[in-house]
């Protein structure tokens, strides 16, 4: 037998000793039995599908998963009669699990009112494409309201825009049957957005929206400071030239005499006569 051959027969040798020994591995290894580890588990209520703020919770719209123990879930149901009759108040995805903060009290019932704050009203202003932001302002986002109004005070009339409100959040966008049109996948144009404001914003955005036009701007959700705005004119916008500085009157100087010198009297000299052996000599003291 030559080299070539016995090289064959060493590597088909160590070939077929390799698979019998992973075969004899994998045969072993099925047959260890299966060992599952008990997790200790509760119960949670889930929504089955994503609702809107405002549905009112029926059994055929919840179900009960386990959850677990090691990870208890604070404000949750374990049974589906805690949550049944109760609304929302923000909206669940599908498999979202359901918590007190996130439902109205027990005999609130279901809609719109559960979701406003207590000392704080719902009040709805009539907008379109452009006031609403092109449709981005949606429910749970805060906007800035603006009006532009003519102010009446000025002798030319002149328009002003400010901002009315600020950071207030947006309860809904759109009617509610324009909202049971969007369960169903059509797509609508928002003509009416609810806005959650205090009874004192409540009559200013009001009155704003019979004497001028309003306006929606978007805020971020980080920024939470109030809107410091003295508003803008129309004369301001175009740059109208400031009033002249008002002619101050001439002021009348009024320069006091010059003090009168007074002389001074100064002692009059005296004459010493000095005598000194055979000299004598005067000298004049002041």
């Amino acid at each position: 037998m030559n080299r070539g051959t016995r090289t064959l027969v060493v590597l088909a040798v160590a070939v077929i000793a390799a698979g019998a020994a992973s075969y004899g591995v994998y045969t072993a290894i099925r047959s260890i039995p299966e060992r599952r580890v008990e997790i200790a588990t509760r119960h949670a209520v889930v929504a089955k599908t994503a609702l809107p703020v405002g549905t009112r919770l029926t059994v055929e719209v919840v179900k009960v998963i386990p959850w677990p123990e090691q990870a208890p879930l604070q404000g949750g149901f374990a049974d589906v009669a805690q949550v049944v009759d109760r609304g929302l108040v923000s909206a669940v995805v599908e498999n979202e699990p359901l918590t007190e903060s996130k439902l109205a009290a027990k005999g609130a019932g279901a809609g719109l009112p559960p979701t406003i704050a207590p000392g704080m009203r719902a009040i709805s202003i009539k907008v379109n494409e452009v006031i609403g932001v092109a449709g981005f302002v949606v429910p749970g986002t805060h906007v800035d309201v603006l009006t532009t109004i003519k102010n009446s005070n000025s002798a030319a009339e002149d328009s002003v825009a400010r901002v009315v409100v600020s950071n207030v959040q947006v309860l809904t966008a759109g009617t509610r049957y324009d909202q049971e049109d969007a369960k169903e996948g059509k797509s609508i144009r928002s003509t009416v957005v609810t806005l959650m404001v205090s009874p004192v914003d409540a009559e200013r955005v009001t009155l704003a929206q019979t004497e001028g036009q309003l306006m929606l701007t978007l805020r971020n959700p980080m920024d939470v400071q109030p809107t410091d705005s003295r508003g803008v004119t129309k004369a301001a916008l175009f740059g109208a030239p400031a009033a002249p500085a008002a002619v101050r009157p001439a002021v009348r100087r009024v320069v006091a005499p010059e003090p009168i010198p007074v002389p001074v009297v100064l002692p009059k000299p005296y004459l010493v006569e000095t005598i000194r052996a055979a000299k004598r000599s005067e000298e004049t003291l002041r």
